[in-house]
């Protein structure tokens, strides 16, 4: 009973991320089965089963507040739901013993680059309203759906940072179409894992509880993405996800690192997770001050040529 509260508790968590991010639920979900023991085909069948319901309540709950482009959600999503299928069927040929090392190092690679991403370079804005193109949707799409299954998550963090990279498209209006177009992935990889494993090797419980933790979240995440500061809570996440999944690798087959090796690792990982958490609320802070003098001298110049118009 207490593991399904935690399941649940981790599915609230994580859409709760996601949401807010754009990425993230696979990935925190995917950790955290493969740290308690679950075999990485059953670990990304189980999280994209429960994807299915909290991608469409995400989706929704993004729609209602108006942060979704339908066109880039056609454009992404079938060619997302293409590589997803075709990632579950791979994950499902490998041996346990190689699956779960393979999946925490794609899961520790896209950890390290929400980190990064985040802190370095925060959300970018430029180019806002230019079109974004099939022919760059739909690679990216192929590529972050592959990723996804494969990885247990990864459809945000391959497709989120891409499309604000761009910046074509308003960060909210990002966050809410990858989110809604993971509907169709999660589907898609599904349907792979069944293919490849079948429902014997899945814990629909957990697939239950993660499900419901994460629907109770999306609305809240939805309405949290136009407040929360997305800098921040991405250096966080992105801390999260790689003391994990380096924690899986350590006492893995492939490495068995010793008691003092690990201890020395996690106490490096925890020093640069609070320095990059530390500096992000900095530059969170400075953004903030810049905008706020640039807001009062906007209204300062307004003023001044009112008063200039009023004494001509």
């Amino acid at each position: 009973m207490r593991a399904l509260i935690l399941l649940g508790l981790v599915g609230f968590a994580a859409q709760l991320v996601d949401g807010s991010l754009g990425m993230a639920y696979g990935v925190t979900s995917s950790t955290l089965l493969l740290a308690i023991g679950t075999n990485a085909a059953a670990a990304s069948a189980t999280v994209h089963l429960a994807e299915i319901g909290t991608t469409l309540a995400s989706g929704i709950s993004h729609w209602r507040f108006g942060n979704v482009d339908w066109k880039v959600v056609a454009k992404i999503g079938v060619p997302g739901a293409v590589g997803a299928f075709a990632g579950a069927t791979f994950l499902s040929s490998l041996s346990t013993e190689v699956a779960a090392p393979v999946m925490s190092l794609i899961l520790l690679t896209l950890g390290a680059y929400i980190l990064v991403r985040f802190t370095a370079f925060g959300l970018p804005r430029g180019n806002l309203g230019k079109p974004l193109r099939k022919r760059f949707l739909g690679p990216l799409g192929v590529l972050a759906g592959f990723v996804d299954a494969t990885g247990g998550g990864g459809w945000g963090p391959v497709g989120t940072p891409a499309i604000l990279a761009s910046g074509r498209l308003a960060p909210r209006k990002v966050i809410g179409s990858i989110d809604a177009s993971e509907f169709l992935v999660a589907i898609a990889a599904s349907i792979g894992f069944f293919v490849g494993i079948g429902s014997e090797n899945i814990d629909f419980a957990w697939v239950a509880v993660l499900l419901l933790g994460g629907v109770i979240a999306a609305p809240i995440a939805a309405w949290l993405v136009r407040h929360i500061p997305p800098r921040i809570l991405g250096s966080a996440v992105g801390g999260v996800i790689i003391l994990t999944n380096v924690r899986s690798l350590l006492r893995s087959d492939w490495i068995d690192a010793s008691g003092g090796v690990q201890t020395v690792a996690y106490l490096a990982i925890a020093v640069v997770w609070a320095a990059a958490i530390a500096y992000s609320v900095r530059e969170y802070r400075r953004d903030k001050a810049a905008e706020s003098v640039e807001a009062i001298e906007t209204e300062l110049r307004g003023r001044t040529a009112e008063e200039e118009q009023a004494s001509a």
